[in-house]
């Protein structure tokens, strides 16, 4: 017998995901002990200790299995927000908010309008069906450019995705902009509303996309994550809120344990503790303000952000200012991966790791 099994033709146009280099790579491969990593947008102050709390009250339960349907994670969610449970998906982060929402939505040959510079997982899960991405590009500020996205809607489209703020632009759309594009998408488009950095938002305009649910807009769905601000990326929680008949046909795709104990119990407790979240929102505000201040004084273009990260145009390769600055044991996000050769988005960290992210940068140009 010969030949081998083949994969599904769509595997063919799939990119796999490059995450931000772990730390423990870096102390392997160069040998440093004290590393600072500025590159996944993570939260520097860590998790809210209710959540810590919360988990090792969990560990000895570890033997059973999670609540398949996340009763008491989605209570919190549903007392925060003033959903019901019918209106709430929990998922293994956005990630598999975003996944599943394809695997439920998308057939062959449908496409999926997508912007771009964005968050890569939507063409990830767009292709991994079959689907057609249609990119829409950043207007001249790097933002999501609504107008844009209505136009290329055809009768071809079952799903827009809006990153807000965008990643890895950390730029937003706001209320004004968003009613008036979803007056214009037809109502068998489903528009996915990712939100994963809204707790960071200070900017009035910007839209509480919640109050969409509540008004029972068929054809939106809104993801929030526990990983960002909440502090708890390794955990992989995520969340949903749509309407109950949308949350419905997602439930259809999702595997019956998709969000261990631990996270359940942690992101239960993390969405109640304000101070934790105030901290965090003060101390990246604080951070933001001092690597505006640096960026300047050293002539660089940066992007105003509504987010934790800062999105940089630093006029160098940012491959090879990736590698110095690893030498330095300070790790970034390059730009080329997004097709913008001279920028690096850098997370906002506490004090003494944006301080020693700018003197190794200074170096570095």
């Amino acid at each position: 017998m010969h030949g081998e099994p083949k994969s599904r033709e769509e595997l063919q146009a799939i990119k796999p995901y490059v995450p931000g280099k772990p730390i423990e790579e870096v102390q392997r491969e160069l040998g440093i002990s004290d590393v600072i990593k500025l590159a996944s947008n993570e939260n520097p102050l860590g998790p809210s200790p209710k959540a810590v709390e919360a988990i090792l009250e969990t560990v000895s339960s570890i033997q059973r299995y999670p609540d398949g349907n996340a009763f008491k994670l989605k209570n919190a969610i549903a007392e925060k927000y003033e959903v019901e449970h019918s209106n709430i998906l929990t998922a293994n982060g956005s990630d598999e908010s975003i996944k599943l929402v394809a695997e439920a939505y998308l057939n062959p040959g449908e496409e999926v309008i997508i912007p771009w510079p964005s968050f890569s997982e939507y063409e990830f899960a767009a292709k991994i069906m079959g689907g057609r991405c249609i990119v829409s590009p950043l207007d001249k500020e790097f933002r999501l450019d609504l107008e844009d996205m209505v136009k290329k809607v055809t009768p071809e489209t079952k799903v827009i995705f809006v990153c807000n703020p965008n990643n890895p632009t950390g730029t937003i759309v706001g209320r004004e902009e968003v009613e008036k594009f979803l007056s214009r998408v037809p109502g068998d488009v489903l528009v996915v509303f990712d939100e994963a950095y809204c707790e960071y938002v200070n900017d009035d305009r910007y839209m509480d996309t919640v109050d969409l649910v509540k008004q029972e807009i068929p054809n939106i769905i809104v993801l929030r994550t526990f990983s960002k601000i909440y502090g708890l990326a390794g955990l992989r929680a995520g969340y949903a809120l749509g309407p109950k008949n949308v949350i419905a046909s997602i439930e259809k795709v999702r595997e019956p344990f998709n969000v261990n104990i631990f996270a359940q119990a942690a992101g239960a407790a993390a969405i109640t503790d304000a101070d934790h979240v105030r901290n965090s929102r003060e101390t990246n505000e604080s951070g933001k303000q001092y690597l505006y201040r640096e960026f300047e004084k050293m002539g660089l273009k940066y992007t105003p952000t509504e987010a934790n990260f800062i999105w940089v145009d630093t006029g160098k390769d940012s491959r090879g200012l990736f590698e110095n600055l690893l030498k330095k044991g300070v790790i970034i996000r390059t730009g080329n991966i997004f097709g913008f050769d001279s920028y690096i988005r850098v997370t906002i960290g506490l004090r003494e790791q944006n301080e020693r992210f700018i003197s190794a940068l200074k170096e570095m140009l």
